[in-house]
């Protein structure tokens, strides 16, 4: 059976409760990511095929064990190539250039703004020419999600550059149905929001979610940071986008209040709760694209070349952010959004992307195996958490999961702390010996040992007192 190591957050069998979720941090700071991921390994999970999660790591010293357990590394990307994801780029590449089997990258893209203006990138082009080039050592090409990062790699003179999406559009296959289940929107129609805190502080977005929550009751707001979520679960404020007052997520939002916030964990609940909804729309592309795998309609609204190459591409209606009039209300959205391109030539670009994988020695569940039917009969065997939702009230069973939680987490660290001064005292004792010379260094070495205990035992202990931050 071919094996095939796929680069996500966590495997979509892995049930994970909410406390251990944002301490573990399983979604890589943005839930998001799990819609691509798991897609993904459904869509790759084949009879002849076994696929297993890597846990986000970009471990470079495990690309020997990589080589000798793995058939195939798949690394399914976002908008990867913008600045602040360098680091996380040029560790990739140094693992990738260490291994032996086929590396296949599906949906990276780059990230700009709605202009297509590549100069912003300009300073990471040596890391983007070293990931590229690596990634086609090791396959017959790589998928990009778009127009615009389709020219940007041609531009840098790479030739093996397809344009396929994103795997999370092809969660069904072929098959896509998003049909309008109302005439039109009313007060009375459940409507689903999203955008990122760049959004809401710097394009307005904040504005639109005021005025839609004044003018319709059953509004919900699904945020997707980390962030968000322990802000909801644990009222957790430390990280800075915390300034951002204006998002639903916020405590000190109505929204927030009226319990019409969420953060999923899991994309199957996250698109099994926005069936129920009649309309979503919002900033976020993957918040969009699980209304669309539940058939619910939805409107993007643009805010940069990441999320505008893949509407392009997909056809899903969208607006620019930078473009919308001051008394905006979804019911226009919902009124002009045409699915018909959407759904009617998504079969064409399954072929596509199913003849991307073909090329890179890929199967796929639809052609090559059972259509999905294992993975979601395993899905549906499983138990997830419901979305997490802001923290409003006593109630004794929410207290009890949290300060549960807590205990654990502190009992673990006291046992940690225990066994750090046990070795602690052993290095002091052992220096007091002068016949210990090869195993003790002088008093700087000691006192280094100290403060990195300190270090060990005290960050972690101060988290968990503190809700997992």
């Amino acid at each position: 059976m071919k094996r095939i190591l796929l680069r996500s957050g966590k495997s979509p069998f892995d049930a994970v409760p909410v406390e251990e979720a944002l301490h573990r941090d399983v979604i890589a700071t943005n839930s998001g990511n799990l819609i691509f991921s798991d897609a993904a390994h459904k869509i790759l999970q084949t009879p002849h095929t076994e696929v297993v999660s890597n846990g986000i790591r970009t471990d470079v010293n495990a690309a020997a064990r990589i080589n000798e357990q793995y058939d195939a590394f798949v690394v399914p990307l976002a908008n990867a190539f913008r600045p602040s994801f360098e680091p996380q780029l040029r560790r990739l590449s140094r693992l990738i250039g260490k291994l032996r089997i086929p590396v296949v990258v599906v949906g990276v893209g780059a990230q700009t703004g709605l202009g297509y203006d590549p100069a912003r990138l300009k300073p990471m082009e040596p890391a983007v020419r070293e990931f590229v080039s690596a990634v086609l050592d090791h396959s017959a090409s790589i998928g990009v999600r778009g127009e615009f990062t389709e020219q940007y790699l041609k531009d840098m003179g790479f030739r093996d550059v397809e344009v396929i999406g994103c795997p999370s559009m092809f969660m069904w296959g072929k098959e896509l149905v998003v049909e309008k289940r109302v005439p039109a929107l009313t007060a009375e129609s459940r409507i689903a929001i999203n955008g990122s805190h760049n959004a809401v502080e710097k394009q307005g977005l904040n504005k639109l979610i005021r005025r839609t929550h004044a003018r319709y009751p059953h509004l919900r707001y699904i945020g997707q940071n980390l962030s968000d979520a322990k802000q909801l679960h644990w009222r957790d404020l430390s990280d800075p986008n915390a300034r951002v007052t204006d998002m639903p997520t916020h405590p000190d939002h109505p929204m927030y209040g009226e319990d019409k916030a969420r953060v999923y964990i899991d994309p199957v609940t996250w698109i099994d709760d926005l069936r129920e909804f009649d309309f979503s729309f919002g900033s976020r592309i993957h918040g969009n694209i699980a209304a669309l795998l539940a058939g619910t309609p939805a409107t993007v609204l643009t805010g940069d070349s990441r999320t505008l190459e893949l509407c392009r591409y997909f056809e899903i209606p969208h607006r620019r952010i930078d473009k919308l009039t001051e008394d905006l209300d979804p019911a226009e959205l919902y009124e002009e959004a045409d699915f018909g391109p959407l759904c009617g030539n998504h079969p064409e670009r399954f072929e596509r992307f199913a003849a991307f994988l073909d090329s890179n020695g890929l199967e796929n569940t639809f052609t090559h195996g059972d259509q999905g039917a294992a993975f979601e009969e395993r899905m549906r065997t499983l138990s997830f958490p419901a979305g997490v939702r802001p923290w409003i009230d006593s109630d004794p069973a929410a207290m009890a999961a949290r300060t549960g939680w807590l205990y654990g987490r502190v009992s673990e660290l006291t046992a940690a702390n225990a066994k750090l001064k046990q070795d602690l005292a052993k290095a002091r004792t052992g220096a007091a010996k002068p016949a210990a010379k090869k195993a003790v260094a002088p008093a700087q070495s000691r006192s280094s040992v100290i403060r990195r205990a300190r270090r060990v035992v005290g960050r972690p202990l101060r988290r968990a007192l503190q809700g997992g931050k």
